[in-house]
């Protein structure tokens, strides 16, 4: 089922129209988490951060207790004729909660590592990851407001590169290619690229949901797929 005609189907329920609504201010609250938290880590010197990280998670979890609940009153109610809308929008909640999850563990590093965390040899690529990041979220809430198909496969394509260079980053570390990097600094490099490459995979789990049939969600589109 294209994303557009599930869109129309969400709207018709209103149990559903409100679960789409928390879906939204979910992935908007944890873009906020994931810009507040990269900025303490990367610009500041002291670990504190602009808002509540953790109370903005609790806000994230309580959304997602209540899109379940919607979500099964509208398959209690309409049976398993249209399952896949329910599946589909409990697949995208339980993703941006994973996001939740790693930005708390990027204020983790903050706290840790109170002062600015420099990329050393990999700053070009840490601030070229974080703007592609941020781009994601940005470009992903518009289109999954407005539905809009093509811009989440965009997303996709243009972004997979992200994933990539996060491994790369790490596989550098591991074969100890940087060694005159202290162990905190190393440490830290290391839990960020990763932290940010499964911020992005959960995102493109997300667009995948606009592209995808169920049974491909998560991931990337097959060629020829419109």
């Amino acid at each position: 089922m294209w994303f557009k005609e599930l869109y129309e189907l969400w709207k018709k329920d209103n149990s559903l129209t409100q679960a789409v609504n928390d879906s939204h201010r979910m992935l908007e609250q944890t873009y906020e988490m994931f810009q507040a938290s990269v900025k303490s880590l990367r610009e500041r010197d002291d670990g504190d951060i602009e808002i509540n990280v953790y109370e903005k998670d609790q806000i994230v979890n309580q959304y997602i207790r209540d899109v379940r609940k919607k979500v099964f009153k509208y398959l209690a109610v309409t049976g398993s004729a249209n399952l896949i809308p329910g599946l589909i929008l409990t697949s995208i909640v339980i993703d941006i909660e994973r996001i939740g999850d790693y930005t708390k563990n990027i204020t983790d590093l903050a706290v840790g590592h109170p002062r600015r965390l420099d990329g050393g040899d990999f700053e070009k690529d840490y601030q070229q990851i974080e703007a592609a990041v941020s781009e994601i979220f940005a470009k992903l809430i518009v289109a999954i407001k407005e539905s809009e198909p093509s811009a989440a496969k965009s997303l996709i394509k243009e972004h997979y590169w992200v994933l990539k260079r996060c491994d790369e980053i790490v596989d550098t570390f591991i074969r100890d290619e940087n060694a005159a990097v202290s162990s905190r600094d190393a440490a830290t490099r290391v839990l960020y690229a990763r932290y940010l490459k499964r911020i992005a995979a959960h995102l493109t789990n997300i667009a995948s949901s606009v592209v995808n049939p169920f049974e491909r969600i998560g991931f990337r589109p097959e060629n020829g797929e419109q």
